[in-house]
């Protein structure tokens, strides 16, 4: 079998081009989501000594949380996307059912096709994690309240009501099975035959099971290496090989009739093999401290499926779930990421190819996902033209200030025309290339006017830094900044430290 994958191993190729494009012009899409919706319960506390009557650990509560799980989850990851969900399953007739209910409405997700069937529970983990010297979380063991009996008649035709009413409007319908007893054989295969003929894609997240018939025809699916074993009857490479892990993605391929399979293969990334005789592909995942794969199936599932629907083709659509999928297993616990830091993380494997450089485009990613995470950014700005100590100790001490420091450079035409023509000794691209080496440096963006006041204006930074040889009203910007609520901060250049005196030094050395 013929096999494809990326030259670049960090998966970051010629391709990124034309994803980051995709990003660039990412619009808000649609998403019905149908599957097991879960309350996910996590009673947090230490864990410092084991019961006298027994050899096991106590938990001493000191709070407890309750978050949307299974495919609420899923629901999120998608919000984050800046999708418009519909949320679709069963809750059960009792208390955790309204936590679950009220808790994915204030999620921004719409819960009008959330059936409530009183013969079972809602599905409840709850998760006891101690506290090891009161600030490691560790899982200890949960505890599950479900009911995996398959759904009624009458509920079936509940939820295709609300299917039938939602269809025509989405972009995109994830099925996300867990096994919980929703996502029967006859209503998964009800979803797949309304969204083909209301020519909306289908994406599955398989539950663990040896049958796949229920997903037939739908358009693909995200299988797991174990989930894949287990459908297929064959093994995956521990080493990754992909045409050994292809063999399965085309047996899935060919027996459920789908456009597409992504055989996620953790640490080794992701297999995608497309129909019509597509060379299988593997692409690769940068390398990421493994805190917590909680929702990691759920984060990839939502972010292909913002993609199709936003138009990417199926590899670069991969590579964004691949990113998006990593930033995931870095937190603890299921928590969705934003399309900014997904951007952010995508641009931020670019750095080594652009000399350090931003565009403007590109600095307003990493400024909208600072803010996401309800950062502050810092702006300051100069020729920087030969970096010596004084340089180092105002960019330290300015970067102190805000969770974002950008730097406004000169381009080597404005230098000249504010320096004159022997000036600058080092170009833009040398002079940005060190300047974002420098610790505390999150972006050097160029500029070709004589101030860097367009930037601001865009920018609109949290802090406006100078140094303190300029009085605050004559720093460019200033009034601006601080009529959105910001602040200008003066600091104290090093004595005897400057581009000037730097470069007489050098001419007059014998």
């Amino acid at each position: 079998m013929l096999f494809s994958q990326p030259p670049d191993p960090t998966g970051y190729d010629d391709h990124m081009d034309a994803l980051l494009s995709h990003l660039n012009d990412w619009k808000p899409f649609t998403a019905l989501v149908v599957g097991d919706f879960m309350l996910d319960q996590l009673v947090y506390g230490n864990a410092e000594r084991l019961s006298a009557d027994a050899p096991v650990p106590i938990l001493q509560v000191q709070h407890q949380e309750s978050n949307p799980g299974g495919a609420a989850n899923l629901c999120a990851d998608l919000v984050a996307m800046k999708g418009r969900v519909i949320a679709c399953g069963v809750i059960g007739h009792d208390a955790d059912g309204s936590a679950l209910s009220i808790a994915i409405t204030e999620q921004g997700i719409e819960t009008t096709a959330l059936v409530t069937d009183p013969t079972r529970p809602t599905t409840v983990k709850r998760n006891f994690i101690g506290l090891a010297q009161a600030r490691h979380p560790q899982k200890m063991f949960r505890v599950d309240i479900e009911s995996r009996e398959p759904i009624g008649e009458t509920i079936q035709r509940d939820l295709l009501v609300h299917i039938d009413r939602a269809i025509d409007e989405v972009d995109v319908v994830c099925i996300e099975d867990y096994g919980k007893g929703v996502c029967t054989e006859a209503l998964c295969q009800a979803v797949i035959d309304r969204s083909r003929r209301a020519n909306k894609p289908v994406l599955v997240d398989p539950a663990n099971m040896a049958d796949y018939a229920r997903y037939r025809g739908a358009t693909a699916i995200t299988p797991n290496r174990s989930e894949a074993e287990k459908a297929t009857g064959l093994q995956t490479d521990d080493l990754g090989d992909g045409e050994h892990n292809a063999q399965l993605s085309q047996q899935l391929l060919e027996a459920l009739d789908l456009d597409a399979v992504v055989l996620t293969l953790d640490r080794h990334g992701a297999l995608l093999l497309e129909s019509g005789g597509g060379v299988p592909s593997l692409i690769p995942t940068v390398a990421r401290e493994v805190y917590d794969v909680t929702g990691a199936g759920d984060m990839m599932l939502a972010a292909l499926a913002a993609a199709r629907a936003n138009g990417v083709p199926w590899a670069d659509a991969v590579r964004f779930a691949n990113a998006a999928a990593g930033l995931e297993v870095e937190v603890f616990g299921a928590r969705p990421i934003p399309l900014e830091r997904i951007h952010h993380a995508l641009l931020e494997a670019t750095v080594s190819q652009t000399g350090g450089l931003r565009s403007l485009d590109e600095v307003m990613v990493q400024v909208r996902a600072v803010r996401a995470d309800g950062g502050t950014v810092a702006f300051t700005n100069g020729c920087f033209d030969v970096i010596h100590a004084g340089h180092i100790s105002l960019l330290e001490r300015s970067a102190a200030h805000a969770d974002l420091l950008i730097v406004g450079l000169n381009s080597d035409a404005s230098v000249r025309r504010l320096k004159g023509e022997e000036r600058p000794v080092n170009t833009e691209l040398d002079r940005g290339r060190v300047l974002s080496s420098i610790s505390g440096v999150g972006a050097v963006v160029l500029f070709d006017e004589d101030t860097p006041l367009r930037l601001i204006e865009v920018i609109r930074p949290d802090v406006l830094i100078k140094g303190a040889d300029y009085a605050e009203h004559e720093v460019v910007g200033a009034d601006l900044v601080k009529s959105h609520g910001g602040r200008v901060q003066l600091i104290d250049l090093v004595e005897g430290k400057s581009t000037t005196g730097t470069i007489e030094r050098m001419r007059n050395a014998p």
